[in-house]
């Protein structure tokens, strides 16, 4: 670090002579460095996935990276996933406040400003740190399909497809050239199984893949089986081929 630039990043409220939050930074490198996690607004509903690597003893049933916040909306996490169970929490007696106080469930954007602005608070006030995680916060509203970005600065962008984590910008050019607003829920899916094994050393298997999605049809957040995301696989390797290193 140079020395203008020494004192800083120790503190949450400072900022540097050339603008920048550099704890702020951090965490959105934080982030970087988290496994691959990737949304896809498709005309049926919205898919979200995440690579996990569980070790060999570990039981690894339910994901730990996929949380479900409604019965229409759920989201997945890059970076420090013990911060995103905090947050996870944060979006649910939210969720479920708007349940009780308007009768009717709570917009996707809405949640994800909610959770925006908590990542913006933990940026202005000393003694705590930022958020080191960012959220795909994806379902179906009354809006339609929706799925959004929020990092820890505090940042909420809606995407119609994105990826975080690590080799992040690989997998977001691989969506770039892939991705059409038209796609089915299926071929959502594997365009996402192809990003992940783009972005991870494993490009054989599902084990390490797990997938939830909302359907348009239906307006729930449901789990996809080990099964489905393998026939996802086998259609992403005839439509979406991951390119060769």
């Amino acid at each position: 670090m140079l020395p203008s630039q020494q004192g800083y990043d120790r503190a949450i409220t400072i900022f540097s002579p050339d603008g920048r939050l550099y704890q702020v930074e951090y965490a959105i490198e934080t982030v970087r460095r988290g496994a691959i996690a990737v949304g896809i607004k498709s005309k049926e509903g919205v898919v979200i996935a995440v690579e996990e690597k569980p070790r060999k003893l570990q039981i690894s049933e339910s994901a730990h990276k996929i949380f479900q916040i409604d019965e229409h909306i759920g989201f997945a996490a890059a970076g420090y996933i013990p911060d995103a169970r905090s947050q996870a929490d944060a979006a649910r007696f939210f969720s479920q406040s708007n349940r009780m106080i308007y009768d009717e469930p709570v917009d996707v954007e809405t949640v994800a400003k909610h959770l925006a602005d908590q990542c913006q608070q933990y940026t202005q006030f000393g003694g705590a740190r930022p958020f080191g995680v960012a959220l795909i916060i994806g379902g179906v509203d009354s809006n339609g399909n929706s799925l959004f970005l929020t990092d820890p600065s505090g940042t909420y962008i809606a995407y119609d497809a994105v990826a975080i984590g690590a080799n992040s910008d690989q997998a977001n050019d691989f969506l770039e050239k892939n991705y059409k607003p038209d796609m089915s829920l299926e071929d959502a899916s594997a365009l996402a199984v192809s990003c992940i094994y783009l972005a991870s050393d494993q490009k054989e298997g599902t084990d390490h893949i797990k997938m939830s999605n909302v359907k348009s049809s239906t307006r729930q957040f449901d789990k996809v089986t080990q099964e489905q995301i393998a026939h996802y696989a086998a259609i992403a390797k005839q439509k979406f081929p991951v390119p060769s290193s």
